[in-house]
């Protein structure tokens, strides 16, 4: 007699697995967990070979009975279901695989949602799937992910290591939406085990200051981007300051920039005395901008400039290994060099747009412009020296000046 349903409801586990036949080789085995799992025996080429469907009820008894007769068919053309259904396992791993979904969600998810795809494929590529890309889903655990976090960390790469934490997490979001996997691994770290509040004391050595210059002139953002984030650190002006900047406010004959003061934090307007380096940018911006009022127009419209954000993305895009630091933190660097150097500490509040309190600003009337201009073109002529040290791309022709301080 074969197995019959009501049979198979009533099999219970014991201490040691035991079997049950249906007849032909087909048998369920009784584990003692209580999973009760379809076998297969036979012989094949004179050797016995075990093959298994998987359990019961998720496969009914029709089902097994279905997979017997194939299996015979199988067997009578020399073929092993043992090995059949290994490769039929491992097919289905692959296709289950973090390197395969994060592949599908990228398409599905990332293309179609996400300002600057390239920044996440970027973090897949370099640090997800080199470390968890051939596990399953399934397999891979919040002490996984800690220890992508822990490598990147280890590069002085904080803040990144927090954002590809959130990568994970996004990338499992969307495998649990699909009924793919249960928990997500990378939710189960708190962010702040991973990077604390970043600090707002950085700033960048000479050597970091030429590091990043050549890695954003050899890199793959739009040449008015690579620009713009050179002029920002020469100009020591706020990023909001240059982003709305308009052609009308630059005066190419007296090599200054005028900015009005309803764009200025203070509400007083602010000169930039633009160094010769500076110029040559400004220039190369003017023949880029297409007619447009804005120094950095939008790609979309000429009528407005670029979003606040582009910058800080074309920063991420940036294939380096440098500290954390923020796009702002480039007033801070030329503050402490220029300071470094010797120059008057009322030149610098000044070129940076600060506010000064008590007697100083009572009396500090003069806006020591031509101090000023040479420190600026000093301070150009001392970061083209750091691009220098190490220069292996071509950057451009941006005029020096003998006038420095």
């Amino acid at each position: 007699m074969g197995l019959t349903d009501t049979k198979l409801r009533a099999l219970k586990p014991r201490e040691k697995p035991y079997s049950r036949s249906d007849g032909g080789g087909l048998l369920i085995e009784v584990m003692p967990g209580g999973k009760r799992v379809w076998r297969l025996r036979y012989r094949l080429a004179g050797r016995q070979e075990k093959a298994t469907l998987g359990e019961y009820p998720a496969f009914s008894l029709a089902q097994a009975r279905h997979w017997l007769a194939d299996c015979r068919i199988m067997i009578q053309q020399g073929e092993s279901p043992m090995r059949a259904k290994r490769a039929e396992k491992e097919q289905a791993k692959g296709q289950d695989t973090v390197e395969a979904f994060a592949e599908r969600w990228f398409a599905d998810i990332v293309r179609r949602e996400v300002k600057e795809p390239r920044n996440i494929r970027r973090v897949l590529d370099k640090d997800v799937l080199p470390a968890i890309g051939r596990k399953t889903l399934g397999e891979v655990t919040a002490l996984d992910v800690l220890g992508i976090t822990d490598r990147i960390k280890a590069r002085g790469a904080d803040q990144m290591a927090l954002a590809t934490r959130n990568i994970i997490k996004r990338l499992y979001s969307y495998a649990i939406a699909r009924h793919l996997v249960e928990l997500n691994p990378a939710a189960a770290i708190e962010a702040r085990y991973i990077a604390t509040a970043r600090s707002r004391d950085v700033s960048l050595s000479p050597e970091e200051i030429g590091k990043l210059l050549r890695a954003i002139y050899s890199s793959s953002m739009r040449r008015a981007h690579k620009l713009a984030l050179h002029l920002l650190i020469l100009c020591m002006v706020r990023k909001s300051e240059l982003i709305d900047a308009q052609w009308s406010e630059i005066d190419f004959g007296m090599e200054e920039w005028r900015i009005p003061g309803e764009r200025m934090k203070m509400d007083k307007p602010h000169i930039v005395y633009v160094s010769q380096q500076a110029l040559a940018m400004f220039e190369e911006l003017n023949a880029l901008s297409s007619g447009s009022a804005y120094v950095l127009p939008s790609r979309g419209s000429l009528r407005k400039p670029i979003s606040k954000s582009t910058l800080n993305a074309a920063i991420l895009t940036l294939d380096i290994d440098m500290r954390d630091f923020v796009i702002h933190d480039f007033r801070r660097t030329a503050s402490t060099q220029l300071h470094e150097a010797g120059f008057n500490p009322d030149w610098i509040e000044k070129a940076l747009a600060h506010e000064q309190r008590g007697v100083r600003g009572v009396y500090n009337k003069a806006e020591y412009a031509d101090d000023r201009r040479n420190m600026l073109q000093w301070w150009a002529n001392f970061v083209d020296s750091q691009i220098e040290e190490g220069r292996t791309v071509i950057i451009g022709r941006f005029g020096k000046s003998s006038n420095a301080g």
